[in-house]
């Protein structure tokens, strides 16, 4: 009993001066630091209106998006700072409209692809050149002046797959894949080229990690995934450890049906929705893979901090010596009361 006693001062004592990106390397080597989770939802509408602002401000201008995303640092004690906002940065840089709303997700006006013509005349955008893809390069070079070098940043790209049904449309493009197999490939590898040239452009700006959002692929079965996706994402990722960062994937709902086929990606960070069992996550891909999650957004939203407490903090319990990062399954509802997710950073922590 002695002995676990000194372990857990030394321990402490360790993690109180250790920075949160330590932390997270901790967590990346496989070292156990039990008397902490790290913490780490993906904030964005909440954290807009928690700064005094609202979704216009934190898409538009990335002053502000740090400035959010460094008071929920403060507030919330959250491990890891992001760029994340909106999936249409990229999609604005291959020339569609998009409009900024003050209390909602940007819309984006026009659908850039229409035809296999317009496949073929899109053009690699400059994401130097393209506002929307600056704004959040010059985000990631602020956050990592102000945190220093000590605090682990989530830069973020859209998936081949998304991005391809933001520029063509979701019904679109799946009638594409069925229908013109050729040019949807060459529109998802057009994909991929900005989606590395806008990770590498972050990267350089101090960003430790890059989120790659692929939503739709939840919607897909293995086959299509297997055919039209899994070798672009094994291309970014691969690309993306080239340049030294590790990968986030971000796949909102159910991805049982295609966890077989990612278990050999590579993937350092796996967000699981709450439909998804992170036990069988956790027997499909590996201990190798950080699991990110998986607690219900709406349950963080409804229930009291007392009920929010005892369901993060079984989690953990349950995830004690495996690579773990505790989160709501998807986004932190912008409704969802202060204490609610600070109920959520206490079970985090062995206090």
């Amino acid at each position: 009993m002695l002995i676990t006693c000194i372990f857990i001062f030394n321990w402490l004592n360790i993690l109180s001066e250790m920075t949160k990106k330590e932390l997270f390397r901790c967590l990346c080597d496989g070292i156990a630091t039990p008397e902490r989770t790290i913490f780490r939802p993906i904030l964005m509408h909440f954290i807009a209106r928690y700064a005094g602002g609202n979704y216009t401000g934190f898409a538009s201008d990335y002053k502000f998006l740090v400035e959010a995303n460094l008071r929920a640092l403060e507030d919330f004690d959250i491990d890891m700072v992001g760029l994340i906002s909106d999936p249409y940065r990229e999609t604005s840089a291959f020339g569609a409209r998009i409009e900024f709303i003050p209390e909602g997700v940007p819309r984006c006006h026009d659908l850039v692809v229409k035809s296999k013509e317009d496949v073929r005349n899109l053009i690699r955008p400059d994401v130097y050149e393209c506002e929307r893809t600056l704004d959040r390069i010059r985000g990631a070079e602020l956050l990592s002046n102000l945190t220093k070098g000590e605090v682990p940043i989530i830069g973020w790209i859209e998936g081949p797959m998304a991005e391809a049904c933001d520029l063509a449309g979701i019904e679109q493009f799946m009638m594409m894949n069925m229908l013109d197999p050729d040019s949807s490939n060459l529109l998802l590898d057009k994909c991929v080229i900005t989606a590395k040239d806008f990770a590498k452009a972050q990267i350089e700006a101090g960003c430790d990690i890059i989120g790659m959002g692929d939503a739709i692929c939840s919607q897909i079965d293995p086959f299509t995934y297997e055919t039209f996706v899994k070798e672009r994402h094994r291309e970014i990722i691969e690309f993306i450890h080239g340049l030294g960062a590790k990968v986030k994937i971000h796949i909102c709902g159910d991805i049982k049906h295609l966890l077989p086929s990612m278990k050999d990606l590579d993937i350092d960070i796996l967000d699981i929705d709450w439909q998804v069992d992170p036990q069988y996550a956790f027997e499909i891909m590996g201990p190798d893979v950080i699991r990110c999650g998986n607690i219900d957004p709406r349950f963080v939203l409804n229930k009291n901090p007392d009920e929010i407490f005892s369901a993060c903090r079984l989690l953990c319990d349950q995830e004690q010596g495996h690579k773990f990062i505790l989160s709501a399954g998807c986004e932190i509802i912008v409704n969802t009361p202060v204490e609610n997710l600070k109920a959520m950073r206490r079970a985090s922590l062995i206090l």
